[in-house]
């Protein structure tokens, strides 16, 4: 399971030119699934995420939690952070999980970052059209591969 956080000051994310999901300050979560990820992944790289200090405290020092400046979450479905670019110029997805697969992790990811946060997550949905809107605060931007915990 692949992730790219982003601190926002504000997200919005737009389906069919409708806002469904937005978050004033917080974390934006472009998430990719593969085929081979598991609860294991979820769990591992929810609580990282909830408990990383990436916000600024008062000497503008990255020592916060998301929970220390009750931030918000937005979570979007975002398949081609498995893109290989290895052999011609398009890129390949056969590493991402197909809909069947994906879905169900999508959806359990939700609900373990609304656990390990204590609070509602925002999201995109799965597989649609999206546009993505956001201030990156920082800017800051962290990209985490559960398969590399070491």
């Amino acid at each position: 399971m692949r992730a790219v956080i982003q601190r926002v000051q504000k997200a919005s994310v737009q389906v069919d030119e409708q806002v469904v999901g937005q978050i004033s300050q917080g974390l934006l979560i472009l998430l990719g699934i593969e085929t081979s990820d598991t609860e294991e992944d979820i769990t591992w790289l929810s609580r990282k995420i909830t408990q990383m200090r990436i916000f600024n405290d008062e000497q503008g020092l990255m020592n916060l939690s998301l929970e220390q400046v009750n931030g918000s979450l937005l979570l979007i479905s975002q398949f081609t952070l498995y893109a290989s670019t290895v052999k011609g110029n398009r890129p390949s997805y056969i590493q991402a999980a197909r809909p069947e697969v994906a879905i169900p992790l999508y959806e359990a990811m939700i609900k373990q970052l609304e656990q390990d946060s204590g609070r509602k997550v925002e999201t995109g949905m799965f597989g649609a059209d999206m546009k993505v809107a956001l201030i990156n605060d920082g800017p800051v931007t962290i990209w985490m591969d559960s398969k590399n915990r070491q």
